[in-house]
């Protein structure tokens, strides 16, 4: 007898929306969602975007061939209870190995489900296109080995994964921000740039952020002016889809 072929649909890639971009960004170009959903660029996994914010559930772990933790203009050291909420979920995911991907708001939430620490980066901020920079940690893992040992990145940030886990590996800093990424376990990783702002999303930032930026003593023109093409941050996206491909696989 031939058996049965398993037609389950696959499990989603899950896109765990924190935040929203400024409205003039969104109605030209649509929200972080949309931008990271480019980004990963999956033809095999559907993706669905769940927002704890106005209560929607947080899925079984496994449940899911992965998640993605977008960024957010809130910030983690506040315990908003949906926050509180995604970190205590996090850290089921991270237990039972589900791929995790979050950028900065994840990054820093993911640190702080962790048992880590996210708080105010004591340098203040650091806006725009910037180099990062790996460690030799970097080399064998999954999402980064096959990176430039330095790549420009964009970020916008004021707070940071300030403290990491126990256990967690430091992967890339930069001059200004020593963890712009970490991996906890094999599967689980916080970026503190952010691959799915392009070079227009990034200027939009600097211009709605410029009277806070020259608050801060910056420069926001010259900042602009030095906004460059983030290709190889820009991949991590699709890199990580096929790391939630492979799971779903196995």
């Amino acid at each position: 007898m031939i058996p049965a072929m398993d037609n389950k649909p696959p499990h989603p890639l899950v896109i765990i929306k924190l935040g929203d971009t400024f409205d003039a960004l969104r109605a030209q170009r649509g929200d972080f969602e949309n931008w990271i959903a480019d980004g990963l660029d999956t033809q095999t996994l559907p993706i669905v975007v769940i927002d704890p914010r106005r209560g929607d559930a947080l899925p079984a772990p496994e449940a899911l061939s992965g998640v993605v933790i977008t960024g957010s203009h809130a910030m983690v050291s506040h315990r908003e209870p949906w926050s509180e909420t995604t970190a205590a979920w996090l850290a089921r995911l991270v237990a039972h190995g589900t791929p995790v991907l979050g950028i900065c708001y994840g990054h820093q939430l993911l640190a702080h489900a962790l048992g880590g620490e996210a708080g105010n980066h004591p340098g203040g901020a650091e806006v725009g296109t910037v180099t990062v920079t790996l460690n030799e940690a970097a080399a064998t893992d999954a999402l980064l080995r096959d990176l430039p040992t330095q790549f420009p990145a964009n970020a916008v940030h004021w707070q940071s994964a300030l403290r990491l886990p126990e256990g967690a590996v430091r992967l890339a800093g930069s001059e200004h921000e020593p963890v712009h990424a970490f991996r906890v376990g094999e599967h689980a990783w916080g970026v503190q740039f952010h691959p799915e702002f392009d070079a227009e999303a990034m200027r939009g930032y600097i211009d709605m952020l410029a009277n806070d930026l020259k608050a801060e003593g910056a420069d926001p023109a010259a900042l602009r002016a030095r906004v460059g093409a983030t290709d190889a941050a820009a991949g991590l996206l699709g890199r990580f889809a096929r790391i939630a491909e492979a799971h779903q696989a196995a």
